[in-house]
């Protein structure tokens, strides 16, 4: 059996007690949302034009819009080497 622990235990835990998730759907859900949040902002930017798109939405409404958006969006860092990190850092 193993012992490793879940990186986000706390917060499965907190959604196990708040909802009626069990503990591997709140695990999925959290999966998702780090999923979700995680995307490039090229993918985002590829997915929400689809998805506008298909609403009916014209290329003047949708440009703007994804704009907003990824303002107030949290994009994922690109991947770092540990050099990169420690120059960051140490400068």
């Amino acid at each position: 059996m193993s012992t490793a622990r879940h990186p986000f235990e706390d917060l499965i835990g907190h959604l196990t007690r708040t909802t009626s998730l069990g503990p591997g759907e709140a695990a999925r859900v959290v999966a998702d949302v780090l999923a979700y949040f995680g995307e490039p902002a090229e993918d985002y930017v590829r997915r929400r034009h689809g998805e506008l798109k298909s609403r009916g939405l014209t290329n003047d409404q949708i440009f703007p819009r994804i704009s907003a958006e990824l303002a107030g969006r949290r994009v994922a860092a690109p991947e770092l080497t540990l050099r990169q990190l420690r120059r960051i850092v140490y400068g």
